[in-house]
């Protein structure tokens, strides 16, 4: 898959399955990732090149992004401007 323009795509990290403490999170219970890692980068816009490459860690906001599935594996595609930051 290849995004178009200034978007991206990203495989969410794993939601958090025990806390620090040790105490196990029910599904129910678990909020959505607000971190991965991007898998394919689009062109950019005509002004302005992307400054995300494949292989980044990202953090993004809480309900960027539009999800997707392909193949069984969940993926968000979001602008590149709902990256907050490269960890």
């Amino acid at each position: 898959m290849k995004p178009i323009a200034d978007r991206v795509i990203v495989k969410p990290a794993p939601a958090e399955e025990t806390t620090k403490g040790g105490i196990i999170i029910p599904d129910t219970a678990k909020e959505k990732p607000q971190r991965g890692e991007i898998v394919a980068v689009g062109t950019g816009k005509k002004d302005e090149p992307m400054t995300v490459k494949v292989g980044d860690s990202v953090l993004y906001g809480k309900y960027s992004g539009t999800e997707v599935t392909i193949d069984g594996n969940e993926y968000l595609i979001m602008r590149e401007s709902d990256i907050f930051a490269i960890v």
